[in-house]
């Protein structure tokens, strides 16, 4: 309830701050310092998160590779999955083009992409960096999501004195800044009120780039809710078909409440006790699998999310005139992979992932503001494409160990 009145109120902000600019652009200035506000608590936040939400991530599912074959089979389904959704995101932003000829008072240098800018072996050099610490104070995500998963998978290869520590210290660390996420996301509505001010203030004297505006976040909107369509009905029901050797939409039915109740809260965890309930008693899937695959699922796997990161990312690229190359565009793809391990389980994980990315492109969060006006609706149709991508985990990995299931 918390998290739709959350929503509504961003797009009573988004709705007020169109007002404010078109009535009295004037007086944008006295708003618009909001906005920045908001943007630096956000960049405040992306570090400590990332790094404390990947390396809890990785020291459990560290743990749970003790179930050695089962954990393998999990991780691998997860990680193919999500690639599938990033490129099939990639493609049709890359199609479609829905930020190119946008107005949206993004035109700009944006000298930071010179960092992202080279070849292969330039990226290879910034994964693996020669200071860990610059990394983190220069907000090098590549380099950071990197370090992360090699902390966090090393500290379960330590005496167990060592390991239990190093653990439950990331873990209370990333439930800190959950909470201190939380506070921060509280005020969005208050930083959509001023970075959308500032924006038609800008624009305020001619009504026609309004117009270019709301069109182009149409077009937006739209490629991201084709790229989820396509993985739900396409990608996911081939994997089933093929892979499991089960009917889709036998499959489908089975899993119509947790979908329906995970389009309704936009929440995977809130979901979870209905996924393995339908999962179990529809599907057939034993407790064993059932208990291991979706709870890990609900922490790592957010096929929808990363689709719809990726696309946003693209996007604001558009928007602000600036042709990623196919190395930069690769960037976003594996930023996106690496940074899922911990961020499903952040409050509103669409806004601090698509910093995350949008902070290893080198591309300004000022474009934020406004995707997250129309981010209700694809909020609900990510979380449900998540849900129903760990279901279909659920029943590939229970075939593949040889269960009789009912789908």
């Amino acid at each position: 309830m918390l998290k739709l009145k959350l929503h509504w109120q961003i797009i009573i902000a988004f709705i007020v701050a169109i007002i404010l600019g078109l009535t009295i652009p004037q007086y944008a200035d006295y708003v618009r310092w909001l906005g920045d506000l908001f943007l630096r608590a956000l960049k405040l936040i992306i570090v400590p998160l990332i790094l404390t939400s990947i390396v809890s991530g990785v020291t459990n599912i560290g743990g749970a590779q003790s179930l050695g074959r089962l954990g393998l089979k999990t991780i691998s389904y997860y990680l193919m999955t999500s690639l599938f959704a990033i490129i099939t995101g990639l493609i049709l932003v890359n199609l479609i083009k829905p930020g190119i000829g946008a107005d949206l008072g993004f035109q700009m240098e944006v000298p930071e992409l010179t960092a992202v800018s080279g070849g292969v072996g330039n990226i290879v050099m910034r994964i693996i960096p020669t200071n860990i610490f610059s990394a983190l104070v220069e907000a090098d995500m590549l380099a950071i999501i990197f370090f992360s998963i090699l902390f966090g998978y090393f500290i379960t290869k330590v005496e167990s004195k060592y390991s239990v520590f190093m653990i439950d210290l990331f873990n209370a660390s990333f439930e800190v800044m959950m909470k201190l996420t939380s506070f921060i996301i509280k005020f969005a509505p208050i930083g959509i009120l001023g970075i959308v001010t500032g924006v038609v203030a800008d624009q305020a004297a001619d009504k026609s780039k309004l117009l270019n505006m709301v069109e182009h976040l149409g077009i937006y909107m739209l490629t991201v809710l084709g790229g989820l369509t396509f993985h739900a009905f396409v990608t996911l029901p081939l994997i089933l078909k093929f892979i499991a050797k089960v009917h889709p939409f036998e499959h489908l039915k089975a899993m119509s409440l947790p979908l329906i109740t995970a389009f309704s809260t936009s929440s995977s965890s809130a979901t979870l006790p209905l996924t393995m309930d339908a999962i179990e008693n529809n599907a057939g899937v034993s407790n064993k699998i059932t208990s291991f695959v979706l709870p890990l699922g609900a922490t790592v796997n957010m096929d929808g999310t990363a689709l719809y990161e990726c696309v946003a990312a693209m996007f604001i690229a558009q928007a602000y005139g600036i042709e990623l190359s196919f190395i930069q565009q690769m960037i976003v793809v594996i930023t996106a992979l690496l940074a899922s391990i911990g961020a499903a389980g952040i409050p509103m994980a669409g806004l601090v992932m698509i910093s995350v990315v949008l902070t290893a492109v080198g591309l300004p969060l000022e474009g934020v503001g406004l995707i997250l006006a129309v981010d209700r609706i694809l909020d609900m149709c990510r979380t449900t494409v998540n849900v129903f991508s760990d279901t279909c985990g659920a029943v590939t990995i229970a075939k593949s160990e040889g269960e009789i299931l009912k789908v």
